[in-house]
């Protein structure tokens, strides 16, 4: 069977430091806090009081208003960026043949608040169950996908993948395949979340794996630092289209990079924790080479998931090592995090495409909020620190690992 090549045509991103791709990109390499204190709800109760939110983002600016109100935030997030890929891509959805195209979406949760304002109507109840007819719709973490395909009438593969911080890094795998082995020509794809919400912070903060920094919080996302306590929730959306090589070049398209491969592992170690010695990040990123057909020398650029926890940004870190060996010292490592915080199962997606632009721009996004060195850290790291660094970046990795022990790493190249 001919494996097909596969490119990526089309961008659009929704994040708290940016609500376009453009915006997003003038923001990472300026080294940009998307951090703030939480405006959504009363903080005065809880342990942290800030998270990277979207900034001036009205759902409606880009919806109908009877739609929107019919989606969950993270459903709204979706389509926005998207639609932003679609332009992006100039696809002409007349023409294509749409039993060819996908739609491959990630959420690690899906509807929450949703489902936390529903909950809560009825404890506020005399225990009647009224609850609202587009509960359930609105909740399901397979309804983003769902409604790009129906606004655009894709009827190839549609479905979500889950699993946890993995998720859009799973359904941008996903979606390589299923361009790789002939079922589609072109398939939207990325991830969206939507977890700001009381529910979230809570429980987030009852497992202490959020940052309590709340004097500082644009500072408070700090990956690698002898001083980080915590990753920073983040919440939006990133959506790629990828494309079959042939079917973009007959078309005229713009091609940002080629999708070389991909890979997944399982830690098989806690529920929660990685595994210290990063086994199962080891198993993922030699996967992921080997899938894409290259060596470990020809990678310039590893965007990390590099959350800000204690155990993960070593753990990471000692896999990149293992793996890399001596090239290791000359990769422009970073983590966007700092910058974006962490967007769940939107994570792999927009943490790509911030990979993709530095091969497209010749830039790397810097890892910003670094003061203090981590004495468990290989200080001959280049961790790209404080500020954006020039460099021809043929090949970049996205790493991306989920609590379940998923992880997930994409490979992009510069086209030949």
């Amino acid at each position: 069977m001919e494996i097909k090549r596969v490119v990526v045509t089309g961008l659009g991103a929704l994040t708290p430091i940016g609500n376009t791709k453009d915006e997003y990109w003038d923001a990472l390499i300026s080294g940009k806090s998307g951090a703030a204190p939480i405006t959504y709800y009363d903080t005065e109760k809880f342990k942290t009081k800030f998270a990277c939110e979207l900034k001036n983002f009205n759902a409606t600016d880009f919806l109908d208003r009877k739609e929107a109100r019919k989606m969950d935030k993270f459903a709204q997030y979706a389509m926005v960026a998207s639609d932003e890929a679609i332009a992006d891509a100039k696809l002409n959805t007349d023409e294509l043949n749409k039993l060819r195209v996908g739609v491959i979406w990630g959420a690690g949760i899906g509807g929450l608040e949703t489902f936390q304002q529903e909950v809560l109507n009825f404890a506020a109840g005399d225990g009647t169950p009224r609850f609202n007819p587009f509960f359930i719709p609105k909740m399901i973490a397979d309804i983003a996908p769902a409604n790009i395909s129906i606004k655009y009438g894709f009827m190839g593969p549609n479905y979500t993948t889950v699993s946890a911080c993995a998720s859009s890094a799973n359904a941008m795998f996903d979606a390589l395949n299923m361009i790789r082995l002939g079922h589609c020509d072109v398939v939207v794809t990325g991830g969206s979340e939507a977890a700001v919400t009381i529910a979230g912070m809570g429980g987030f903060n009852a497992m202490h794996a959020l940052s309590t920094r709340n004097e500082s919080p644009e500072t408070a996302s700090r990956p690698f630092d002898g001083t980080r306590d915590g990753f920073v929730l983040g919440e939006g959306a990133g959506a790629l289209i990828l494309e079959e090589y042939e079917h973009a070049k007959a078309r005229g398209a713009k091609i940002y990079a080629e999708v070389a491969g991909g890979g997944l592992s399982s830690d098989a170690h806690h529920m929660t924790a990685p595994h210290p010695e990063g086994i199962g990040v080891v198993e993922v990123m030699k996967n992921c080479l080997e899938n894409a057909g290259l060596k470990p020398e020809d990678v310039d650029h590893i965007n990390t998931h590099g959350t800000s926890t204690p155990l993960g940004d070593v753990a990471e870190l000692k896999a990149i090592s293992k793996v890399f060996g001596n090239h290791a010292k000359n990769i422009n490592i970073n983590s966007t995090k700092s910058m974006t915080g962490h967007l769940l199962g939107a994570a792999g997606a927009i943490e790509s495409i911030a990979s993709i632009l530095a091969i497209e721009n010749g830039i790397v996004p810097p890892t910003i909020n670094h003061t203090t060195v981590d004495e468990n850290i290989d200080p001959e790291l280049n961790l790209t620190l404080n500020k954006a660094q020039q460099r021809d970046v043929k090949v970049a990795m996205s790493n991306t690992f989920g609590f379940g022990g998923h992880n997930a790493c994409v490979l992009f190249k510069k086209i030949d």
